[in-house]
């Protein structure tokens, strides 16, 4: 689960916390109101890509944090001990886009690619904008939630 989210110089954001609370989250708004610039944040730390355009103007770098609570059989547990990274009940990310376009990223203060933050994106968050219907289709998806109904674990 998605616990904070910490965005400092991007776009228009100069600095700001967000904290969440266990459920749905939904992002609402009128148009401009900010809830793209939330999201392309939060894909910046996942992994997805970034560009010199992100960082707020007038600033040197922009910088995403995101903290994750893992219960003891989440899938990205096994990322993370695959790619030789600490294991344990928080998993911290944390991305820097500089102004000249070098992206960094870390996972628990360890240095990784970003192929690291694709494969743990996948197994934690999952976005969903209107008209989106790609996770509806995705049988895998469905194999998954009927496993983990069924109490069969991931199979």
């Amino acid at each position: 689960m998605l616990r904070s989210l910490d965005i400092r110089d991007l776009l228009i954001i100069d600095h700001l916390q967000l904290e969440f609370q266990p459920g749905l989250t939904v992002l609402t708004g009128e148009t401009g109101a900010g809830k793209s610039i939330l999201l392309d944040s939060l894909g910046f730390v996942l992994g997805w890509r970034g560009r010199a355009e992100l960082v707020r103007k007038g600033a040197k770098q922009g910088e995403v944090l995101a903290v994750f609570d893992l219960d003891e059989n989440h899938p990205a547990r096994g990322v993370l001990a695959e790619a030789g990274l600490p294991v344990g009940d928080e998993l911290i990310l944390r991305r820097v886009n500089a102004s000249d376009g070098r992206k960094t990223a870390w996972v628990n203060d360890r240095r990784v690619s970003g192929e690291v933050l694709r494969q743990l994106s996948e197994l934690l968050v999952e976005l969903h904008g209107q008209q989106d219907d790609r996770g509806l289709l995705d049988v895998r998806a469905h194999r998954r939630l009927l496993d983990d109904f069924g109490g069969l674990g991931r199979c």
